[in-house]
């Protein structure tokens, strides 16, 4: 299965698929944090059109989308609309099987409800952050390890210059999960 990770540099989803063998790539305007060569570093908006991709995961950016920061929205019109317009061409795009994350958000009011809401506990991870998952063609996640414990590390993170990057990592359980559950493993081509 070809599999694009769209808005991704942590590599996090993008190594779960390609562990189970698909031939997976991450895109985001950010260097691939694990320099992996099956990063592209580029606008992923000149991606999603006739690559052939079977599967699709989206991690739009949530800076001017996410009702955590709901207190500047008033100052955030034009920014709203550029990334809304940005989420609605990556659930349009020609892909057949799609999956865009993010946290609660302004999309669901103005595009549409999520399919699912996940947490980082259902999948392993003794955490809370609610993800909302909008799905096109998938089956909503299956949660895999259910743990105790209901921190809220996400939300209490210091302020600094990589806080957004650090709150917007994937959790490795939940990665895993996508790969599972939406690729299993890829069939062996005989050499």
């Amino acid at each position: 299965m070809r599999v694009l990770v769209a808005c991704e540099f942590s590599g996090a989803v993008r190594e779960a698929f390609r562990y189970l063998g698909h031939d997976a790539w991450s895109c985001d305007l950010l260097p691939a944090e694990d320099g992996s060569e099956f990063h592209i570093q580029h606008d992923v908006r000149d991606f999603v059109m006739g690559r052939g991709w079977d599967l699709m995961i989206a991690h739009p950016p949530c800076t001017h989308l996410a009702v955590s920061g709901a207190r500047w929205f008033k100052d955030k019109r034009v920014e709203q609309e550029q990334s809304l317009r940005f989420v609605q061409m990556l659930m349009d795009a020609p892909i057949d099987q799609i999956a865009i994350e993010n946290p609660i958000s302004i999309i669901s009011s103005r595009i549409r409800k999520p399919d699912q809401i996940i947490q980082p506990w259902q999948f392993g991870h003794g955490e809370t952050k609610a993800t909302c998952l909008w799905l096109k063609n998938l089956s909503k996640l299956t949660p895999t390890n259910i743990v105790e414990g209901r921190e809220a590390k996400i939300h209490r993170m210091a302020p600094g210059p990589d806080r957004w990057k650090e709150r917007s990592r994937t959790y490795s359980g939940i990665a895993r999960a996508m790969a599972e559950q939406w690729g299993g493993i890829a069939k062996q081509v005989a050499a």
